[in-house]
């Protein structure tokens, strides 16, 4: 990387790097899988369907239950998230009543798990109380669970650390028509 491809980070940002450093060239609409990945659970009601499905809700009437949600935005959050692939339906039948749809996390929906962990981390600071609520923890040895980013070499990358760049600079200026 030469220097004059990299921007100097302000505090408390990740560093742009190579042809994302003049980032106003580069279009966020539509290129940003933070944007993708919102479209998929960035609403309060898909993370609470999300939540009662990690905390092994399956059916219908559980999720309107315990989220407080209408059924109709249950309904269309489900849908979209089956759409999406996060979960799959199970047809299950109780004697004398009719056939109905039970609800699983796909190995999609299952990825998901460290966002949650992570909001719920990020959670704790929002309350004075910290002795309310619920804890992740790991069932062996009952310590609470947290998040750490690292790359895939297995570094502990803080903040001050990342930086952000363009995957394939040549695929995108092409698709851009750019030279």
């Amino acid at each position: 990387m030469s220097e004059d491809s990299a921007q100097a980070p302000s505090e408390g940002v990740l560093q742009r790097l190579g042809e994302f450093a003049a980032r106003d060239r580069w279009p966020a609409k539509g290129w940003c899988r933070i944007e993708r990945a919102l479209e998929v659970i960035g609403t309060r009601s898909a993370m609470l369907v999300l939540r009662e499905l990690f905390y092994g809700g399956t059916r219908f009437d559980e999720f309107t239950r315990r989220t407080g949600l209408s059924e109709a935005v249950v309904a269309g959050r489900l849908k979209q998230l089956h759409a999406d692939g996060i979960v799959e339906r199970r047809p299950y039948r109780e004697a004398g009543k009719r056939t109905r749809d039970e609800y699983v996390l796909t190995e999609r929906g299952r990825q998901l798990f460290p966002i949650l962990v992570a909001l719920m981390q990020w959670g704790e600071t929002l309350r004075d109380d910290h002795r309310t609520g619920v804890e992740l923890i790991h069932r062996d040895c009952e310590a609470p669970l947290t998040v750490q980013v690292r790359c895939t070499d297995g570094h502990r990358v803080p903040l001050e650390q990342g930086a952000v760049r363009i995957k394939d600079e040549d695929y995108v200026k092409s698709a851009l028509g750019r030279k």
